[in-house]
């Protein structure tokens, strides 16, 4: 049998060695700070080992790994009416583009880009003050990570608002087709402490055991949401959560993810384990360069691709 801690110590090993580790997102200033050298890796099986190596107790900007959860949060409460307000579809364009919204008439193609994840969050929102809704996030992240010190770093956000035009225009946009209904500032000061929240790998990875347990976290018991709905998510995750990269995650690395322009991906391993990596430095679509090879090594070695061997 394969060695886990073995394999993760030899592709943070490999990871250290590499030069090129791509550049760091430079639209927020406060991301543009980081080092791009480091680099976490972390996983959790289902009986709630954790396998780490490298930087995985460096806590890092989540950013759009947060919209898994706030999808998980928006059919809890929802159910599938979430759907007749974003698509399922991969957009093949970047994460921000407004051209395909025009074409759609202010329905985002999926959630995990940007428009769509505005569009989640005004769902969540039913009615609340950003402050509760926000709370509500935070509480929900903190539940599945079983982690009560996860919290927003306030300069992140802060960083995001001052520099938040293009995600303005999105909202404004679908609002003016009727598919955001409370006040674009709330929904976005929402939106950007959602994206602000840190967390290290190993807490991640705890946070997304739920979807590789059939929507159930199989330490506790509890069941997040239906086993079909897990599915569905990490359907979505396979399909649109690399933007319009997610065709070459799913060619190379064979699993479901999410990423983020801090770094930062959170994959599943159906029935097999939930992995957390991060490394800051960004490929040319905007995902992490190292991340996304120490997966591709990981899903190979450990025999995890859900396309098989």
């Amino acid at each position: 049998m394969t060695d886990l801690q073995e394999v993760l110590d030899e592709i943070a090993a490999e990871a250290a060695s590499v030069e090129d580790c791509g550049v760091v997102a430079q639209y927020i200033p406060e991301l543009a700070k980081v080092d791009a050298k480091q680099f976490g890796i972390a996983v959790t099986l289902p009986d709630g080992t954790v396998h780490s190596a490298g930087d995985s107790a460096t806590g890092f900007s989540i950013q759009s790994v947060s919209k898994v959860f706030t999808l998980a949060l928006a059919l809890g409460k929802l159910g599938d009416s979430v759907w007749s307000s974003v698509g399922r579809e991969p957009s093949g364009n970047p994460f921000n583009s407004i051209v395909q919204l025009e074409q759609e008439k202010g329905r985002p193609r999926n959630p995990f880009i940007n428009a769509g994840a505005i569009a989640v969050v005004d769902l969540i929102m039913a009615g609340h003050q950003p402050k509760e809704a926000i709370g509500e996030i935070i509480q929900f992240i903190r539940h599945l990570a079983d982690d009560d010190s996860i919290l927003i770093d306030e300069h992140v956000a802060r960083s995001e608002t001052a520099h938040g035009d293009r995600n303005a225009s999105l909202a404004h946009f679908m609002r003016s087709f009727g598919n955001i209904d409370h006040p674009v500032d709330h929904v976005l000061g929402v939106y950007f402490h959602q994206c602000a929240l840190v967390m290290n790998c190993r807490q991640l990875a705890r946070a997304g055991l739920f979807l590789a347990s059939q929507g159930r976290d199989p330490v506790t018991g509890a069941q997040v949401v239906s086993e079909q709905r897990a599915r569905r998510i990490n359907a979505i995750m396979l399909t649109c959560g690399h933007y319009d990269g997610s065709g070459e995650f799913a060619f190379r690395v064979g699993l479901p993810g999410k990423s983020g322009v801090g770094g930062g991906i959170l994959a599943i391993a159906p029935g097999k384990a939930s992995i957390a990596v991060w490394s800051p430095g960004l490929d040319r679509v905007g995902n992490s360069k190292l991340g996304t090879a120490a997966l591709e090594q990981l899903a190979r070695r450990m025999d995890w691709s859900v396309f098989g061997a």
